[in-house]
């Protein structure tokens, strides 16, 4: 552990300390800056020869700022003569943009990529892609950790009976199946058709949600749209309570309200980003960490061990999950 080294970029820095405190190495001293005309500016002030660095930094709002940041970190440590540099990008920004899917439009996951390598990433630790193929970006190892382990945990924790698990649209059904298996429930798949970048339609529902209880699974909230509309749906098919856990939490300005306006008793996000003041002031939204998570998959990769037995281990019994009381 003496060969690492841990930095936070201005993103998430909360985070930052408590993957720090969890694997007992310190954060390293980078102060970032903006000069007077709005550009970011970071040096490292140790010496990294060497090192194995670790940078965190999600890409979330400010986007190009964040992102930006995070490229000049990389370059930074580069040209220090860092041994290996490893993003962790715990919400990868632009993941939506994964295709061209009409005529003269960027393909933004993949041009992300491009500059994440060409400004010296040897590695890229991330979180719940919104598509799993933009591993395939990259031509550098990616190792894409899924919050399965903290929300299934979480949940088993509260010893919801009769559960169905939902998948808001046909492309989750997978991640969907792994949360049912996990928790002895049943699946069900909503078939949603996206109108617009704020407007979806929630049609047919496969599956049966009478009289349970209900865990929608998604990888991100951000209007709120699909989650509502989803609820509404499920509600008006007979179901008791409804949950909703999704990793990345980009509430935009109104979502909490129409979030608190659909039939929703608990919203459990993770901090891959920082939570807006609205919705850290919402009773209804529980904010649970990844840091232990993500912390246990840097120690594994700086001593080059598996990180897919992360997610080999049991549940732990709801006495042990000390740190959701």
């Amino acid at each position: 552990m003496n060969q690492m080294k841990i930095f936070s970029g201005s993103a998430n820095r909360p985070l930052a300390e408590a993957i720090s405190a969890h694997i007992g190495v310190p954060l390293g001293d980078a102060p970032v800056a903006k000069f007077p005309d709005g550009e970011s500016f970071v040096k490292i002030n140790e010496d990294i020869r060497g090192q194995d660095v670790f940078i965190i930094q999600p890409t979330c709002r400010p986007q190009n700022d964040n992102l930006m940041e995070l490229l000049l970190f990389i370059d930074a440590a580069h040209r220090a003569s860092a041994e290996r540099i490893t993003a962790v990008i715990p919400y990868y920004g632009y993941a939506r943009q994964d295709r061209k899917d009409e005529g003269r439009v960027p393909i933004s996951a993949k041009l992300v990529a491009n500059m994440l390598e060409k400004a010296g990433a040897n590695r890229i630790l991330t979180v719940h892609l919104h598509a799993h193929q933009i591993q395939g970006f990259f031509d550098i190892p990616v190792d894409h950790l899924l919050p399965e382990p903290v929300f299934a945990e979480y949940y088993a924790a509260l010893g919801l009976e009769d559960l169905t698990v939902v998948s808001p649209d046909v492309g989750n059904v997978k991640e969907a199946r792994v949360y049912s298996q996990l928790l002895k429930g049943e699946l069900a798949i909503i078939d949603k058709e996206r109108l617009s970048g704020t407007e979806v339609r929630a049609g047919a529902l496969i599956g049966t949600v009478e009289d349970r209880n209900v865990l929608i699974i998604d990888d991100m909230i951000s209007s709120g749209g699909t989650i509502c509309k989803a609820a509404s749906l499920i509600k008006d098919r007979g179901a008791r309570d409804i949950y909703v856990a999704a990793t990345h939490p980009m509430f935009i300005p109104g979502s909490i309200e129409r979030l608190c306006a659909a039939p929703i008793t608990r919203i459990t996000v993770t901090d891959t980003v920082p939570l807006s003041d609205e919705a850290a002031a919402c009773d209804r939204v529980k904010q649970l960490s990844l840091a232990e998570l993500l912390g246990d998959a840097i120690v594994r990769i700086h001593k080059h061990e598996s990180i897919s037995e992360l997610f080999l281990r049991k549940l732990r019994r709801p006495e042990e999950l000390t740190r959701h009381n």
